[in-house]
């Protein structure tokens, strides 16, 4: 029993404070999720430890209990493989049943091959060590495995043409990449679409925009800077990312013409790799 309660993973210690606390509190699963504006079900996969609350979600948790931000700082501690603000998204990734990504100047971190991944590592870590570019590059191709599982979320990948044209690590490293983009598109993966040059200006031309949602929870959308991400579950801040990426959508070649284009420039940079 001792071993048991040693493997539970943090996800689950959160739950069971959450059941401790709430019962503690003399309040149904009911009448929390009255409090945190969720349904009964979704206060019912947090106490098992199957999905992990968002940091709004935790504030209102809080507020309910009256557990004076208990549960919200909880959520900093739960994950340390990942810078801190994409903690939360790598977690949510796990849950998501579709995830639908626009990139403006690199490879989704889903889709990277480790060499591509060890040089994005490598160019924004001055002084930088093997060790840490092994551990960063790992715990990225570790994300992946959730495309592997053929319940695992649906993925869109709409991508600006820069992507393609943006040479990350070389002709070899590229060659490589771009074929695996397209092979998981053809092997219906992924969704993938390419917004090219001649579209001009668009919705997202000044962002990355990551889109998830869930069975029995409302969506949630992410952009990220400069060491710095923002979590946005606000309803109408969500329908806003979602008309956006609905927009560029409409601007990108359609799924074919995509893979056939990412195609033609992997063989471009497999010549000159040659």
């Amino acid at each position: 029993m001792a071993d048991e309660r040693m493997r539970r993973t943090p996800r689950q210690k959160y739950g069971e404070e959450l059941k401790i606390r709430r019962l503690a509190a003399e309040m149904t699963q009911e009448a929390l999720s009255d409090g945190v504006v969720c349904s009964p079900t979704l206060i019912s996969h947090f106490e098992a430890g199957r999905r992990l609350s968002s940091p709004a979600d935790a504030q209102r948790i809080d507020m309910a209990l009256g557990t004076d931000g208990f549960f919200a700082r909880w959520l900093t501690d739960l994950d340390g493989k990942y810078a801190e603000h994409f903690n939360f998204v790598a977690e949510f990734e796990r849950q998501a049943t579709e995830i639908r990504h626009f990139s403006l100047s690199v490879v989704p971190g889903l889709l990277q091959t480790g060499p591509y991944a060890r040089e994005m590592f490598r160019a924004y870590r001055p002084n930088h060590q093997a060790k840490d570019l092994d551990r960063r590059v790992v715990n990225r191709l570790e994300r992946a495995q959730i495309l592997e599982n053929p319940e695992g979320p649906v993925l869109w990948c709409l991508v600006d043409e820069t992507v393609l044209r943006r040479r990350v690590g070389g002709p070899r490293v590229m060659a490589d990449q771009l074929g695996k983009m397209a092979g998981m598109a053809e092997a219906g993966r992924l969704r993938l679409h390419v917004v090219p040059f001649a579209a001009g200006a668009h919705a997202l031309v000044e962002s990355m925009l990551y889109l998830m949602s869930f069975e029995d929870a409302p969506p949630i959308s992410y952009v990220e800077g400069f060491r710095t991400g923002h979590l946005m579950d606000d309803p109408a801040m969500v329908r806003d990312a979602q008309r956006a990426y609905n927009m560029v959508l409409g601007d990108a070649l359609s799924h074919v013409d995509s893979v056939a284009l990412v195609r033609a420039v992997a063989e471009e940079y497999e010549h000159e790799a040659q």
